[in-house]
């Protein structure tokens, strides 16, 4: 099993390698497994199809951040801490040139045209969704975030952290990270008249 795994590993950071290369445009199964060093028989031991292997890297990506952001939010003392925590986290993936790389290759056209790709983003959205619900949840509570209405805020939410990752990742904003979380953060803490710390 080790080997295996090995090899799943292998053929991933292949494509992550082929499809940055040819800026997400189109790498074939061939360009992969030639980058890997590995055979068809492989391929196919892991992946159904590239359709398959690019879902699979998006939902391995996806999960890892929000394993991740979950970590910082169960580690802040307040769910304002919280809130701010999960903005941060977010955005600070747009300034690791490695992570950069991945989201890109994550988001080209060759990644979206994979079949099934809309219904890993919608799930991926949905769980930011539900993590953020939890921390509104927790203000709602504590009193600490007033005129919260967690589910449907949660979404208002999390499209404007969308919205800065958007620009951070285009480089269309002087914002630095930092500075786009933090803006984020304060139109959301206002949003929910959120009590002064």
């Amino acid at each position: 099993m080790p080997k295996q795994a090995a090899e799943k590993a292998q053929i991933v950071e292949a494509a992550y390698r082929c499809l940055a290369d040819t800026d997400g445009a189109t790498a074939s199964i061939t360009d992969i497994l030639t980058t890997a060093g590995l055979s068809t028989r492989a391929f196919y031991r892991h992946f159904q199809s590239k359709d398959g292997l690019l879902l699979t890297m998006f939902r391995e990506d996806a999960d890892r951040v929000m394993q991740e952001l979950r970590a910082m939010i169960a580690a802040a003392p307040t769910p304002a801490e919280a809130l701010r925590a999960l903005m941060h986290g977010m955005l600070r993936l747009t300034a690791d040139p490695s992570r950069r790389r991945r989201v890109l290759v994550l988001t080209s056209q060759e990644a979206q045209r994979a079949r099934g790709y809309a219904a890993e983003r919608a799930r991926f959205l949905a769980i930011q969704d539900s993590v953020i619900a939890g921390i509104l949840r927790a203000g709602l509570a504590d009193g600490s975030f007033p005129r919260a209405e967690p589910e449907s805020d949660a979404r208002f939410i999390r499209a404007a952290l969308g919205h800065a990752f958007e620009a951070q990742m285009q480089q269309t904003t002087p914002l630095r990270p930092e500075e786009a979380a933090d803006q984020v953060t304060d139109f959301a803490l206002r949003a929910l008249g959120a009590r002064p710390a």
